[in-house]
């Protein structure tokens, strides 16, 4: 595992010295000083408007940040010919990947927790001080880390056996298809035979179910999250995210980078 963690702080340092990411962040910042304004204009609503749209913003944020610099983990490091270096050294493959998934969590992590901090600034600047049920918005953010580092282990996966610009194209679909697995679960075509709809919700259960992730709406009304939702959203993020690495790694190890 030290080969891991040295790949893994290499991966967060330069991480943070990527202007990107300090303009993604500035941004989302920006939209949640807007949600204070639009917060103030929607009389009685203030925390909900506030919350809705700082949650939606760090989402948003931090899906672009899981997507493309996810999509960019192996394949920068083979157009930069750095790759054959470390390669060259003991560092086995799954090494490299395991490292780079763990370095661009932490840069997530980092990255959420500063915009989360935003948040709460602005809850604070429009209703302080804050109430305890306030803690329910940290809940969130938590889950949409989760989240993320779901959509991370995806982008590598994708990364490993194609280009770019498809692994950027396929991360997206799977994030489309996993918002509506649970509707293709629930389908109900009157115009398709019994055997497609059994399909149809067999690959559902294959998709990351991400409608397990969105509590914006429960946490904006200041109502709570109950804690086994939490612990099984952990630990489906956990299993999802070990077997998508491992099939990364597999396909990495037999992948002919001459």
């Amino acid at each position: 595992m030290k080969n891991v963690w040295i790949v893994a702080t290499n991966t967060f340092r330069e991480a943070v010295r990527d202007r990107v990411l300090y303009n993604l962040v500035f941004f989302a910042l920006l939209m949640m000083g807007a949600a204070i304004v639009v917060g103030q204009i929607s009389i009685g609503i203030e925390q909900t408007v506030i919350v809705s749209l700082g949650l939606a913003a760090i989402s948003l944020i931090g899906l672009f940040i899981a997507v493309f610099i996810g999509v960019g983990l192996v394949s920068k490091e083979m157009d930069k010919r750095t790759l054959y270096a470390l390669l060259a050294k003991p560092v086995k493959r799954w090494e490299f990947l395991l490292g780079k998934y763990a370095g661009l969590v932490m840069t997530l992590t980092v990255n959420t927790g500063a915009m989360a901090v935003g948040l709460y600034a602005a809850l604070w600047a429009v209703k302080h001080p804050l109430v305890p049920a306030d803690a329910y918005v940290f809940v969130a953010v938590y889950l949409i880390l989760l989240k993320l580092a779901l959509i991370v282990a995806l982008a590598m996966l994708f990364s490993c056996f194609t280009t770019p610009f498809l692994a950027i194209l396929f991360t997206a679909g799977m994030y489309v298809a996993g918002v509506f697995a649970y509707d293709l679960r629930t389908i109900q075509a009157i115009n398709l035979n019994p055997a497609t709809v059994r399909m149809v919700r067999a690959i559902s259960y294959l998709l990351p179910n991400f409608q397990n992730f969105n509590v914006t709406g429960v946490v904006a009304h200041a109502r709570g999250v109950p804690g086994t939702l939490v612990v099984h959203v952990t630990l489906y993020t956990l299993v999802y995210s070990a077997v998508v690495l491992t099939g990364a790694s597999a396909v990495f190890s037999r992948r002919n980078l001459k």
